[in-house]
């Protein structure tokens, strides 16, 4: 008598843990949607405010295109932009769950979110050596003679590191999604003979 009561209560404590589950995994479902749409706003944005960084005057011209890391910004950004279109798509259509697919999803986050992160350590690098220049090697600050291009670089720049933050909360939640998906090891209590 006293296994079946023991053996009813684990069925009724796992049955309002599932339930719990099944709650965490809509409002994370709606989160990851969330976060998979807005890095595509963001991630044009800066792409946009990037491409169109360009300024000349009598010191003379300066571009994105001349310098190597905001090049790789505008790339990482095209990259991240299009991953996080095609990731909507996948992630709004219900599917079964499969684990190709959490694997899928969880390996890509961490790719693109170490690529966006460079892109913007590396874009910043530049920027801080623009603004504060570099004594030693009598450079001066290219940022007093050209500001307005340095202020769209570090507004492209700004929004890339939101991105940042967008794509480490997914790794964060694809990870979750993959790791809660394998069993928990098995309890049990010899003395009783129940397991739980």
């Amino acid at each position: 008598m006293q296994v079946l009561q023991t053996s009813t209560s684990c069925k009724q404590h796992m049955g309002t843990h599932n339930q719990r589950l099944e709650d965490n995994h809509s409002v994370l479902r709606l989160l990851e949607t969330f976060l998979r749409l807005l890095p595509i706003a963001l991630c044009v944005t800066a792409l946009v405010i990037m491409l169109k960084n360009s300024q000349q005057n009598q010191y003379g011209s300066v571009s994105y295109t001349h310098l190597g890391p905001f090049r790789y910004l505008v790339h990482a950004n095209g990259i991240c932009a299009g991953y996080s279109l095609f990731s909507l798509v996948i992630v709004a259509l219900p599917r079964l769950y499969s684990m190709t697919r959490a694997w899928s999803f969880f390996l890509l986050d961490q790719v693109l979110t170490y690529l966006i992160l460079a892109a913007g350590a590396a874009s910043t690098e530049v920027l801080y050596l623009a603004e504060k220049g570099n004594m030693a090697t009598t450079w001066g600050s290219a940022c007093r003679a050209f500001g307005p291009f340095c202020h769209k670089a570090t507004a492209s720049t700004a929004i890339t590191f939101v991105v940042v933050l967008c794509y480490v909360l997914l790794s964060l939640i694809s990870s979750y999604k993959l790791f809660s998906k394998y069993d928990t090891p098995t309890v049990s209590n010899p003395s009783k003979g129940v397991e739980c």
